[in-house]
């Protein structure tokens, strides 16, 4: 959880400064601009730390665990270095959700989460209410649906969501990823859905 912690502070930051950093330079002294260029490089440094480390991590873990290189969009089943299966992955885009002044950033993960629950294709989730916004759907009473995170979908800690392409809900639609999550081929989450198990360790680089 530490480490969930600092990458989401590490992520806001630098989007922070990014948007920020023409406007707040043109009224700062020289030393003001020192200090902000050198806090900036500082978070860079350790969010890179942070990926580095879950890459290791990954590489030593004898448990049967998943890892997510984010930048190549591929997903692996692992234990001690041996790669079970490879998956290509779509990731969400990250992306400001909610209504002012209740936002959220969403952005892809990074560091490590845990497996909390695996879902099936009778299983229900209810849909947050932001997806419908962003999709620009009316917000249904009841946001609960069977198959909204299509024939399999693992939920993990921190919000992150692995699912597939449903027929059903607003994410029923190919050229769209929930931000901040993972979109894979349903024959992939369903193949190696008997393997996942809560608590189980998923290492995003």
């Amino acid at each position: 959880m530490f480490l969930v912690g600092i990458d989401s502070w590490l992520i806001y930051k630098r989007e922070r400064y990014e948007r920020e950093i023409e406007r707040l330079r043109a009224g700062m002294t020289a030393v003001e601009r020192r200090r902000v260029d050198a806090e900036i490089a500082s978070s860079e440094r350790r969010l890179q730390m942070i990926v580095e480390l879950a890459r290791r991590q990954a590489m030593g873990d004898k448990a049967l665990h998943l890892s997510v290189s984010i930048d190549s969009g591929v997903m692996r089943l692992g234990r001690e270095g041996a790669v079970l299966r490879r998956m290509p992955v779509r990731v969400g885009p990250e992306k400001w959700v909610g209504t002012a002044p209740d936002t959220v950033k969403m952005v892809a993960p990074r560091g490590t989460r845990t497996v909390e629950k695996v879902l099936g294709e009778s299983s229900a989730w209810e849909v947050p209410a932001w997806v419908y916004a962003d999709r620009g759907v009316a917000v249904p009473e009841d946001r609960t649906l069977v198959g909204a995170l299509g024939p399999a979908a693992v939920l993990l800690s921190g919000g992150t969501v692995l699912y597939s392409m449903p027929t059903v809900g607003p994410l029923n639609d190919s050229s769209y990823v929930m931000p901040g999550s993972l979109q894979l081929r349903a024959e992939d989450l369903k193949a190696i859905a008997p393997n996942l198990k809560p608590g189980m360790t998923v290492y995003f680089y």
